[in-house]
């Protein structure tokens, strides 16, 4: 049954049916969902749909259902283009290259990524839409090239799960409400513009996520946590910009990097304020300690730290020997050695010179 379903997605592709040709590909999905071949060419039809980050979740799948299969990281270097992430596009395809050695679509398309990569490198003036004449372009035109760049923005389906997310100057943390899931059903990808998530729970329809994010990421650095009620995505911003939105809306709006002073030593003002005042006790123990290791002390202040640093790092027996020794000596002898002391009581000694004398109450 799925093999037929996917004959006829074919017959879709060569008749230019894309819409057809997905919804085949996923009948056969459900049919078979651990068949790699269906999520590759199912990413094909999303890709000239213009579902670029779906085609790229499908070729995610793919990849890890088959790891050797060429077509999917062709599929992935060719959505990751469309998206502009060309580093990520470039590990894809050059994994593909070495599956599949001298084809010339991976060759052709790795030497455009090199060149795209390299042209982004240089910093050039970003032109504002809003100067762009549009004389001469039919309103026709101009519908056609919104519903394109609607497009480009992923249609998600009906969510199953409530998400939302907020933001730090380096990281945007996206929380979604998905209670009792297992992490082994989780599947998380990190692009360098994209994220796709999914979650595929037994018996139940699955859940995706799949935006193509406000800015851009460091994959490396970015992480998830499955927890009991929620699960969390920490991701971490490539450039410390506020994100109006998580996901990518189109057109050329330039993102406002954080605003950092550059005056110094200029304090502002403070206000008197009710709120109390919170205390880190910890911090505050650790610096009176760090304070009294660096006091410099002389004479009998200096030996008696000396002696408390002794007893301070001792262990049981040694603490014992000292606090016996002390007091039967009355102060005139301190041992450390317990074996020594326990056993008998510690008689007073002199220092050179001196007499010891008893004192009658």
């Amino acid at each position: 049954m799925a093999s037929d379903l996917q004959a006829r997605a074919k017959e879709a592709f060569v008749d230019e049916d894309y819409d057809l040709a997905m919804d085949l590909l996923t009948k056969a999905i459900a049919f078979e969902p651990n068949n790699a071949q269906y999520y590759a060419d199912r990413a094909q039809a999303n890709i000239k749909l213009n579902n670029l980050a779906e085609a790229v979740a499908d070729a995610n799948m793919a990849i890890e259902l088959n790891p050797s299969l060429p077509k999917a990281y062709l599929r992935k270097g060719t959505a990751c283009m469309k998206l502009k992430e060309y580093q990520t596009a470039k590990a894809a395809l050059e994994m593909g290259a070495s599956l599949a050695p001298g084809d010339s679509k991976f060759i052709d398309m790795l030497k455009q990524c090199h060149e795209l990569i390299a042209e982004e490198s240089d910093v050039t003036p970003i032109i504002p839409e809003k100067h762009t004449t549009t004389r001469g372009v039919s309103a026709k035109e101009l519908e056609q090239k919104n519903e394109v760049s609607q497009q480009m923005t992923v249609a998600v389906a009906k969510p199953k799960y409530r998400h939302e997310f907020y933001q730090k100057p380096d990281e945007v943390v996206v929380t979604i409400f998905a209670k009792g899931i297992q992490r082994d059903s989780v599947t998380v990808d990190f692009g360098e513009q994209i994220l796709s998530v999914r979650i595929d729970v037994p018996g139940e329809d699955a859940y995706a996520l799949q935006p193509r994010l406000f800015g851009k990421i460091v994959p490396s650095r970015c992480r998830y946590e499955v927890l009991s009620t929620k699960m969390e995505i920490r991701l971490a911003k490539a450039e410390p910009i506020h994100w109006a939105a998580l996901e990518f809306r189109g057109g050329a709006t330039v993102p406002q990097r954080a605003i950092v002073s550059s005056v110094i030593n200029v304090q502002r003002p403070t206000y008197p304020s009710s709120k109390p005042k919170r205390i880190d006790w910890d911090k505050l123990e650790a610096q009176v300690k760090k304070e009294e290791k660096d006091e410099k002390l002389d004479g009998d202040a200096a030996l008696n730290k000396f002696f408390r640093q002794i007893y301070q790092d001792a262990d049981e027996d040694t603490r014992r020997a000292m606090s016996k020794s002390f007091v039967e000596s009355n102060g005139t002898v301190l041992s450390t050695n317990w074996k020594e002391v326990g056993s008998k009581k510690v008689q007073g000694s002199a220092p050179d010179g001196m007499e010891l004398k008893k004192w009658e109450y």
